[in-house]
């Protein structure tokens, strides 16, 4: 072994240390700034905290890693070599699946003055399912990593998976795993491929899920105020564009944004989902609001 890759593998684990504490340290402040922004929130009784004796039965369906023994039905179960979780129609109604872009396009911001929109989508997602917690309902991430779920520890899990960064630009959304008749909540700035987006929005309809989904977006990627020679980078730094009329790219830019926003709000249209916009520079408070609203929306549909 030679001298530099000594040096190279010792420092590995202080790298792996450092990065892991930077990723600890954010995680107490997404939180705290998670509960900062629910409590600031005032709003009435949401869900329902009851045990669903008496509710209308939903469906049979086998049971998932991290039931409960107790909701195990032990007479459908001995007809075959599956447990069966026998489910009640409040149940079903009760479970948020949620989904935010960690793409690299969602750590941009056009002024230190301004939240990343990864940022601001984290936190309204987290204090989005603090509320929905606190109202009984189950919450957890679209796909197969972290189930719906009730609970304080599940806020932290939640927490911890929401301060992951993802390696792609544009990172596609998870539809692996809808609960039907579920409610989802996905965020991101759509700024990649509307065809994953269309995919995902169409296997949740096919599921009965319905759900809210919000386009965030910082003010300058609106307002398009670049002149002059600019240098388009992407924030993963997969591509790069030099002009030297940027504004000559102004009315082709905003003409694609406007039919961007038009095909997703089409898509949310024909799928029964609920098309909503914020800007990183408006407040967080009243997305929160109208959040936990249009999900409560889609609870009663």
């Amino acid at each position: 072994m030679s001298a530099v890759t000594a040096l190279q593998d010792s420092a590995r684990p202080r790298q792996l240390r450092s990065a892991a504490e930077t990723e600890a340290a954010r995680l107490p402040a997404l939180l705290a700034r998670a509960e900062h922004l629910a409590g600031a929130v005032l709003l009435g009784d949401h869900g329902r905290r009851r045990a669903g004796l008496g509710d209308d039965f939903w469906q049979y369906r086998p049971a998932q890693a991290g039931d409960s023994r107790r909701l195990i039905d032990h007479r459908r179960s001995a007809m075959g070599d599956v447990e069966y979780v026998r489910e009640r129609e409040w149940q079903i109604a009760q479970s948020v699946m949620l989904w935010i872009d960690q793409g690299a396009s969602m750590r941009f911001t056009s002024t230190d003055s301004l939240p990343e929109k990864a940022d601001r989508a984290r936190v309204l997602a987290l204090a989005v399912a603090i509320l929905l917690v606190r109202g009984g309902e189950r919450v957890g991430l679209t796909g197969t990593t972290l189930p719906p779920r009730r609970g304080n520890a599940q806020i932290l899990r939640l927490a911890e998976m929401f301060s992951q960064d993802a390696p792609e630009d544009y990172a596609p959304p998870e539809h692996r795993a809808m609960i039907p008749s579920a409610r989802a909540l996905f965020i991101s700035d759509f700024m990649g491929d509307v065809g994953e987006v269309r995919l995902a929005l169409t296997k949740a309809a096919d599921r009965g899920v319905r759900g809210v989904l919000l386009h965030v977006l910082d003010p300058s990627e609106e307002a398009f105020p670049f002149k002059g020679r600019t240098v388009f980078e992407s924030v993963g730094g997969t591509l790069s564009h030099e002009t030297l009329k940027a504004n000559d790219l102004r009315d082709r830019y905003l003409e694609r944004l406007a039919d961007r926003k038009a095909e997703l709000q089409h898509l949310c249209a024909v799928t029964g989902w609920q098309y909503g916009m914020h800007h990183t520079d408006a407040s967080a408070q009243t997305a929160l609001l109208w959040l936990y609203r249009a999900l409560d929306t889609g609870r009663s549909a």
